[in-house]
C-alpha cells in the first residue's frame, strides 16, 4: 500500500494532464494532414505568392544575391515574435479566467496551481470519528492532501445538533460542520459565519450555530436530502476532500451498563458513571453511507479517533459494514489516542485500555498502530484538569506492545488553555509513517 503511494508521487506531475496531452497531441495530427491535404492546391500557391511578394519588396532595400539570406532572417525573426506575442496572449487570457473565477489568488497563481496539484496528488486517507478531536486531526491532514475522506459520527443528541434532530428531523450536523469548516479552504469570514454560536439570550435560536442552521436549511430546499445538503455547504466552504456521515439512517447510540441495566442516547450514556459493557446502534441494521465502503477500500491510510472513545469513535465502527471494510485493508490502521481521559466515559483508562475498549466493543481487531503522547503538560493545566477529573491518559507502550499494537510515540501536544493534540505534530507523524519511517 505504502509502495503504491509512492508510485502516485512519481506520477503526480502528469496526472490530470493526460487527457488534455492527448487531446493536444491529436488535434495536432489532424491539423498536419488537414495542412497537408490542402497543401497542393491552396497552401502552396498562396506561399508562393507570398515569398514572391516579399522577394521584391526586399531587393529594394538589398543586393539580389542577398535577398534569399534576408528573407531566411525575416522569417525567423517572424516566427519568434509570433511565438512569443501568442504564448504572451494565452498567459494573460488564462490568468484573466483565474482572476475571474478565484479573485482571491491574483497574486502566486503558480505557486497556488501547484499547491492544489500537490494536494490532489496526495495520499488517500480515511479519518474516522466525531467531535472536536476528529476536527483538529483533519486540520493537520488537509496540509498534506486534498484526498481525504471524514466519517463522522451522527448519534449526538445534545446541543443544537439534537434540537434540530428533534424539531426538523435531520441527522445531527454539528460533528459534520465542525469537520467541513476544519477542511474549508474558505475565506475565514465564511468558516467564522459557519461556527457562530448564538447566545443564550436569542430566544429561540439560543445554542444554535449558523452552520447548523444552514445545513438544516439546505435539506429542506434539497426536499429532506441530507447527504446533499452537506455535499452544498462543503461546495461553500470549498473543502479539501469529503465529510459524509457513517450512515444516513436515524440511529440512536444504545449501552449496556455494567449493572445491567441499558441507556439510550450520548448524553445519557456519558451521565450514567458507569462502565459500558455494550454499545449498539438502534436500529442495528442501518446502512452506510454509500462513499464509507470505497473510501476505505482505496485508502493509505485509516485514521481512528480522536474523540471521545465511546461515544464518537466506537459508533461509527457499529455501523455494518465499516469494521469489515477495515479489517479487509491492507492499509495502515492507527487509533490516535485522547491525550486526556474523559469524566463519565474513559477515567482511569491507559493507552491501552483505550484501544482494547474499542476491541472489546466491536469484537474485530480493526488497529495497528496507536499514536500516544508521551510528552508531560504543564503542571498548572495538569492541576487544572484534575479539578473536574480529568487526568493524562498514561502512555502505556510495554502493555501496548503485549496487545499486539505498535505505539508510535511522540510529543503530540498544544498547549493554550486546554491540552489538546496538535493537528501539525500528528499529521507529521503520519505521514512519516505512510512513508515508511
Amino acid at each position: 500500500m505504502i509502495k503504491r503511494y509512492r508510485l502516485r508521487q512519481l506520477l503526480a506531475p502528469t496526472r490530470g494532464l493526460q487527457t488534455a496531452l492527448a487531446g493536444f497531441l491529436l488535434g495536432q495530427i489532424a491539423l498536419i494532414l488537414g495542412l497537408g491535404l490542402s497543401f497542393k492546391n491552396i497552401i502552396r500557391p498562396t506561399l508562393a505568392g507570398l515569398s514572391s511578394t516579399t522577394d521584391r519588396l526586399l531587393g529594394r532595400f538589398v543586393d539580389e544575391e542577398r535577398v534569399a539570406v534576408t528573407a531566411h532572417l525575416v522569417g525567423g525573426a517572424l516566427i519568434v515574435v509570433g511565438v512569443f506575442v501568442s504564448i504572451r496572449a494565452i498567459v494573460r487570457g488564462l490568468g484573466h479566467v483565474v482572476d475571474t473565477l478565484t479573485p482571491e489568488t491574483k497574486s502566486g497563481k503558480v505557486d497556488a496551481y501547484f499547491r492544489r496539484l500537490e494536494l490532489a496528488q496526495g495520499p488517500r486517507i480515511v479519518a474516522i470519528g466525531g467531535g472536536t478531536g476528529l476536527s483538529t486531526l483533519l486540520r493537520g491532514l488537509k496540509n498534506y492532501t486534498s484526498n481525504i475522506t471524514a466519517i463522522v459520527t451522527v448519534t449526538d443528541d445534545g446541543g443544537s445538533s439534537g434540537r434540530l434532530m428533534r424539531e426538523k428531523g435531520i441527522i445531527p450536523p454539528g460533528d459534520l460542520r465542525n469537520c467541513m469548516v476544519a477542511l474549508a479552504d474558505a475565506e475565514k469570514t465564511m468558516t467564522d459565519l459557519f461556527q457562530h454560536r448564538f447566545r443564550d439570550d436569542s430566544g429561540s435560536l439560543s445554542g444554535h450555530s449558523i452552520g447548523n442552521l444552514l445545513i438544516a436549511a439546505l435539506a429542506d430546499q434539497a426536499n429532506g436530502d441530507f447527504d446533499t445538503a452537506v455535499g452544498i455547504a462543503s461546495a461553500v466552504l470549498n473543502i479539501r476532500g469529503h465529510v459524509v456521515p457513517s450512515t444516513l439512517d436515524h440511529v440512536k447510540l444504545m449501552a449496556e451498563l455494567e449493572d445491567g441495566s441499558v441507556v439510550s442516547g450520548e448524553t445519557n450514556i456519558v451521565g450514567s458513571g458507569q462502565r459500558i459493557n455494550r454499545l449498539y446502534l438502534d436500529p442495528s441494521m442501518c446502512e452506510p453511507h454509500p462513499k464509507t465502503i470505497e473510501a476505505i477500500r482505496q485508502a493509505d491510510l485509516i485514521c481512528i479517533g480522536p474523540g471521545s472513545v465511546f461515544t464518537s469513535v466506537i459508533p461509527n465502527l457499529l455501523v455494518p459494514g465499516l469494521a469489515e471494510a477495515i479489517m479487509a485493508s491492507p492499509s495502515p490502521k492507527v487509533y490516535i489516542c485522547n491525550v486526556m481521559t474523559q469524566p463519565g466515559e474513559s477515567e482511569g483508562l491507559s493507552a491501552s485500555a483505550h484501544a482494547n475498549s474499542i476491541l472489546r466493543i466491536l469484537e474485530k481487531r480493526v488497529i495497528d498502530y496507536v499514536l500516544v503522547n508521551v510528552a508531560q503538560p504543564s503542571a498548572d493545566l495538569i492541576e487544572r484538569y484534575e479539578t473536574v477529573n480529568q487526568h493524562l491518559v498514561e502512555a502505556d507502550l510495554d502493555q501496548l506492545r503485549k496487545n499486539g499494537f505498535r505505539p508510535l510515540p511522540g510529543d503530540y501536544i498544544s498547549e493554550s488553555d486546554f491540552v489538546r493534540h496538535d493537528p501539525v505534530k500528528v499529521a507529521a507523524r503520519l505521514m512519516k509513517l505512510l512513508e515508511g519511517r
